[in-house]
């Protein structure tokens, strides 16, 4: 018979496996059977391994009502642009088509925009899953001084703070998405 194929070393480029997830072939397929779920992978048409991750973490209340799983689907087909609050935010965020899906994300844009620690990025993104209206309060002021400081507009400072809470209201980590679409793909593959 066939060999047995070695998940270790399976290659992430198979054209059924994202054929199967493009066509919402996907009953038995880890995560992504419930018929929204399908729906948006039909829509989707992912065609590399970032693109199931996204997604994993994107199927959530939050960026389903927001309207956010629509606008990544339409960026990664280029039915809109894809825009960057800030043009170094760029190598953060194109994975996602600019998209903000991940903590690690929220974390980085901290530090990169409003001059935070890495400890105090950390202790933001706390702030944000606990949904403190003082702490966030008082990120919200360091955030935007912080963006000042480094020539950033006031205006513009806080409209990626509030891109940013909107975000954390059910928020992945990119680690804990990526081992659950790997378990996807695998069993997708398998298929």
């Amino acid at each position: 018979g066939k060999d047995v194929p070695d998940l270790d070393t399976l290659p992430f480029d198979d054209p059924d496996t994202y054929k199967l997830y493009s066509d919402g072939d996907t009953d038995g397929i880890f995560q992504v059977e419930s018929s929204g779920m399908r729906a948006y992978l039909r829509q989707l048409r992912p065609t590399v391994f970032e693109d199931i991750i996204a997604m994993l973490a994107l199927y959530r209340p939050g960026p389903l009502k927001s309207g956010m799983v629509t606008g990544f689907i339409k960026r990664k087909h280029g039915l809109l642009q894809v825009t960057y609050p800030l043009p170094e935010l760029e190598n953060c965020l194109k994975d996602t088509y600019g998209t903000i899906v991940y903590q690690e994300q929220v974390m980085q844009i901290a530090q990169i925009v409003g001059g935070y620690t890495l400890g105090g990025a950390d202790l933001l993104r706390r702030a944000m899953g606990k949904k403190d209206p003082t702490a966030m309060a008082a990120e919200r002021s360091k955030f935007v001084d912080g963006a000042v400081a480094r020539g950033v507009e006031k205006s513009n400072a806080g409209e990626i703070f509030d891109r940013m809470e909107k975000f954390t209201d059910d928020g992945f980590n990119t680690s804990h998405s990526a081992a659950y679409a790997l378990i996807s793909y695998h069993t997708a593959y398998l298929k």
